[in-house]
Formats: C-alpha cells, sequence, structure tokens
C-alpha cells in the first residue's frame, strides 16, 4: 500500500513539473516573438516626396538591385515573395527619416520596397 502511494505522488509531481516545464516553454517562446518583433512597424507608411527622396538617396547604395520574380509587381500592399531578400533600414537612414526605422527594405527592378517585417508585406515604393 505505501508503493502505491508513493507511485501515486511521484506521478503527480512528475506530471507537475511537466506542466510547469511546457508552460515556461510556451511562455519563453511567445516573449521571444514578441522580442524579435520590431515596434511600430504597420502595413501602412505614406512618406512625403522629401523623405522618399532622402531615403531613395540613402538606401540605393546599400542594396543590391534584385530582378523581380515573374509576376511579381511591386506595389502597396503586395506580399514581397520569399526570394527576395530584405535588409534592415540602416540606422543612418532611419536617423533621418524616422518612420523608416522599424522597417526592412529592398531593391527590386530599380525600385527600393519598404518592407514590415513580421507579414512582409510592402508598405512604401519609392522610385529615383
Amino acid at each position: 500500500m505505501q508503493k502505491k502511494r508513493l507511485s501515486i505522488a511521484l506521478a503527480a509531481v512528475l506530471f507537475a513539473a511537466g506542466t510547469s516545464a511546457a508552460l515556461a516553454a510556451g511562455t519563453s517562446s511567445s516573449n521571444t516573438s514578441t522580442t524579435m518583433a520590431k515596434p511600430g512597424a504597420s502595413d501602412t507608411l505614406s512618406l512625403p516626396s522629401s523623405e522618399q527622396k532622402t531615403a531613395w538617396n540613402d538606401l540605393k547604395s546599400q542594396a543590391s538591385n534584385q530582378s523581380a520574380p515573374s509576376g511579381f509587381q511591386a506595389t502597396v500592399g503586395a506580399a514581397l515573395p520569399a526570394s527576395v531578400k530584405t535588409m534592415p533600414v540602416p540606422s543612418k537612414t532611419a536617423t533621418a527619416v524616422p518612420a523608416l526605422k522599424p522597417y526592412e527594405f529592398a531593391m527590386v527592378a530599380g525600385k527600393i520596397l519598404i518592407v514590415n517585417p513580421s507579414d512582409k508585406k510592402i508598405v512604401e515604393v519609392i522610385t529615383g
């Protein structure tokens, strides 16, 4: 009888420990994804032409011009294909145009695309 109680108690402790570990892992991963998301990025951005010009001048030399994937149209609201590589907006550009700080960018077919890093949607298209 004593062994049976000990077995049940041990099983309860292991169950509780496993549940706690699973909860901690879930909390940790949700905190990690929250930390990795850039605050302030959204799917809408409307830069005045003076800030677009500043961004163009700063970013055009930072990105390599990529070819547009077949059927891709670089328009605001479109999702950027996974084959297009993005980079974070450099701090110099983010200082000159603070609205760009939480975004990434890519140059595709001679256009600079400002992209929301969380869902890869194009929020601004800048041409030179």
